[in-house]
């Protein structure tokens, strides 16, 4: 009885092996593709802002993206402007950053965190030569392209094409004979004295839009390095006294840089001969109907130029999806794609070889401000990217050029005082100090 026992314990062992074998080498539903290399499933969090309809824009490209790349799910969140900055950093703090973001020219608070889309992407020049060199100084950070283009936006001239007409009043047509500022002075007040204008011309209440003259009189607001302040040399103090001559003229109303009346609303009402404004001002003004406008060439002093900014994409370190992001970013800021976006959004692209799009409205007038950047000094960029000292004086550098126009101060002795604190930025920056 035990070596029937005995025998039949051992068959039972026998058998379970045998299952047990059988059990292991089964291959689960997806072992052959995993075998032959397939993509495992991968979620990235892509986090958002929208000013308008770009928002859907893109939802509807990143759907085009995942039926494309079936193992790829892209999750956006999305948050308001003013909350970016708050909710990028408290992702990184919490050691769980998001594989992308939408991102300002302010990126350089997170350039320590992000991917360098370069490596690649054919390297540095390969991946920059795509973009306007413009952009270069904001998402190129100690050699490193920490992001990518998106939109570009430039400051231009937008004008009531009504009211020239009425005072026999011909824009330039080409970049070729673009006024100076003389003659587009003088071109307003006829249009003011023939054409009915109460105004000539109303000019955004910013820095930024201001240092457009800046740029234009051959100045800047930093040395090429960074290292010193240059904003109150001979070119910036003509851009303040021709800027002040242009309110004590009355071709400019004093009102929006002395007492904040919106700009936008004046130029509405049909009576400004012409608004100093950005790319983006054409969308918010297809809705008027009470009057013809248009967009011509800004004119020039020693130089042609605007200001650039936009938007970038950026990936982040470890997200531990960093591959994939790259890939998506190379996927929305390539030609085709980033085309689309811009287009349908009606934003410039950033893009050297998508400066003409069919857009389904001002065309030639998104063309003009393409031409504007086209013709930009280095100085533009390079000024504007320094986000770690720009907003420490910017703010007052607007109420300081609003004193200059009220004749409180001297163009001389208010730059000056903007001097002293942009030198102080740069060495509290060296220092680390916020």
């Amino acid at each position: 009885m035990n070596k029937i026992m005995k025998a039949v314990s051992i068959t039972m062992v026998l058998v379970l092996m045998t299952l047990m074998v059988a059990a292991c080498s089964k291959k689960e539903p997806g072992d052959a593709g995993k075998a032959a290399g397939a993509k495992k499933n991968v979620k990235l969090d892509f986090v958002w802002f929208s000013d308008g309809n770009e928002g859907e824009i893109m939802k509807g490209i990143i759907k085009d993206y995942e039926a494309k790349n079936t193992n790829i799910k892209i999750n956006m969140i999305e948050v308001p402007f003013k909350d970016l900055n708050t909710k990028l950093k408290t992702m990184i703090a919490g050691g769980q950053p998001p594989a992308l973001a939408r991102v300002t020219t302010d990126l350089g608070a997170f350039a320590n965190q992000a991917v360098d889309l370069s490596q690649n992407s054919g390297g540095l020049d390969s991946f920059t030569g795509q973009f306007l060199d413009s952009l270069k100084p904001f998402y190129v950070v100690n050699g490193k392209a920490v992001a990518a283009p998106m939109d570009v936006t430039a400051n231009g001239l937008i004008y009531n094409k009504t009211l020239f007409d009425k005072a026999g009043v011909k824009v330039p047509t080409s970049p070729d004979n673009v006024w100076t500022w003389d003659e587009f002075s003088a071109a307003l007040k006829q249009v003011m004295d023939k054409g009915g204008a109460k105004y000539g011309l109303v000019w955004d209440y910013t820095p930024q839009r201001w240092s457009t003259l800046l740029y234009q009189f051959g100045g800047s607001m930093m040395s090429q390095d960074g290292a010193k302040a240059t904003i109150n040399n001979e070119a910036g103090v003509q851009a303040a006294e021709y800027f002040k001559k242009l309110h004590t003229d009355g071709i400019a109303p004093t009102s929006v840089w002395l007492g904040g009346e919106n700009p936008n609303n004046l130029f509405r009402t049909g009576t400004v001969a012409a608004h100093f404004a950005g790319n983006w001002m054409i969308s918010n003004y297809k809705d008027i109907t009470n009057f013809e406008w248009g967009v011509t060439y800004m004119p020039k002093g020693k130089v042609r130029s605007s200001v650039p900014g936009g938007k970038f994409a950026m990936a982040f370190k470890n997200s531990g999806v960093e591959k994939e992001a790259t890939d998506f970013i190379n996927y929305i800021s390539s030609k085709e794609v980033n085309s689309k976006f811009t287009q349908e959004a009606l934003f410039l692209s950033p893009r050297k070889d998508s400066a003409k799009l069919d857009y389904a409205f001002g065309k030639d007038m998104m063309e003009v401000f393409s031409n504007e950047l086209n013709n930009t000094v280095p100085a533009a960029a390079e000024d504007w990217s320094r986000q770690t000292v720009v907003p420490k004086f910017s703010n007052d550098l607007k109420t300081t050029i609003s004193e200059i126009v009220a004749g409180k101060s001297t163009a001389q002795a208010g730059l000056d005082k903007i001097a002293g604190l942009i030198d102080k930025a740069i060495k509290d920056e060296k220092r680390g100090q916020p």
